[in-house]
């Protein structure tokens, strides 16, 4: 179980996440997206115990990161694949990891076997890797200890698409047996094939949290106008989270902006605002779903 309560964290004058709170649940796997900047980074690195907050906490299976007496065998972190020797090899650098978290040797081989490092891969030095390759010795790593909590930053970074479906298939089966998976990723597609759940933040809150399937349900309406300025200026006055698309109409988030279909109809028409399209999405993508919810003011500006 991973608990993040509240968790605040500023540099000087500037707040960069701000009472941040959610749950990762052992079973499903929950996604974590935000665009650049907002805030998805520095609150990883708080849970991991590599950034103090200013403000809250996030204790991982019930206590905070930096008290526990051997977080290897507990939480397996992948936040950035590219911080390891490069003059090292691939199997020496897991074995100075099991050395320090006091882990038989032997589970060397059995985790670089399980992410397909074999043959003379795990004896060539990690500079000579390919980012892929050090990507899956990344993923190595974190299993090492067995643990019960994966928390993994752009996991399919460099992977081919055989590679991503492998690491699809991994973490599947971490949370079949009752692991804890935290996953962040640019890959929006990819990240809509892996996990269940969601957060999303923008501008250092979260904006949206819950199973993938209900917040995709949300109401998602396509409104398009000949006066889409107006359009634009009455949403945004009205509180809405909304996106505008290459094609000129408009994606109303209504589980956020509490305008259904029917409200939008009223508004428009109280502005004398003439619309030529007011409907339901065909499909409520999790692409539509981000862009609404990151986007919120950006389309009226």
């Amino acid at each position: 179980m991973i608990t993040a309560e509240s968790l605040t964290k500023s540099y000087g004058r500037t707040t960069v996440v701000r009472d941040v709170s959610f749950q990762c649940a052992p079973g499903p796997i929950t996604g974590f997206l935000g665009p650049n900047g907002s805030g998805k980074s520095t609150t990883l690195r708080m849970i991991t115990g590599l950034t103090a907050p200013n403000g809250g906490g996030s204790p991982v299976a019930g206590q905070p990161f930096r008290t526990l007496p051997n977080p290897v065998r507990v939480v397996g972190v992948l936040l950035d694949p590219t911080a390891m020797h490069p003059g090292r090899t691939g199997r020496r650098t897991l074995q100075i990891a099991a050395r320090i978290a006091g882990l038989p040797l032997e589970r060397v081989d059995e985790v670089l076997h399980r992410v397909g490092l074999t043959g003379p891969a795990p004896d060539r030095r990690v500079g000579n890797y390919s980012l892929g390759m050090r990507q899956r010795l990344g993923i190595a790593q974190a299993l090492l200890g067995d643990p019960q909590v994966l928390i993994m930053d752009e996991p399919a970074n460099g992977l081919d698409p055989e590679g991503i479906a492998w690491m699809r298939g991994l973490l599947h089966d971490f949370a079949d047996r009752g692991g804890t998976v935290l996953l962040s990723s640019h890959l929006l597609s990819e990240v809509a094939a892996t996990v269940n759940h969601l957060v999303v933040i923008s501008k250092g809150s979260v904006v949206a949290a819950g199973r993938l399937e209900d917040l995709l349900a949300s109401a998602v309406a396509v409104v398009r106008s000949p006066r889409p300025e107006a359009l634009l200026r009455a949403l945004a006055a009205a509180g809405g989270s909304f996106s505008t698309n290459p094609d000129g109409s408009v994606t109303v988030d209504t589980s956020v902006a509490g305008l259904d279909l029917e409200q939008i109809g009223w508004l428009a028409a109280d502005q004398g605002i003439p619309l030529s399209e007011l409907r339901r999405a065909d499909s409520a993508g999790l692409e539509d779903l981000f862009f609404s919810l990151t986007s919120t003011q950006e389309a009226a500006a």
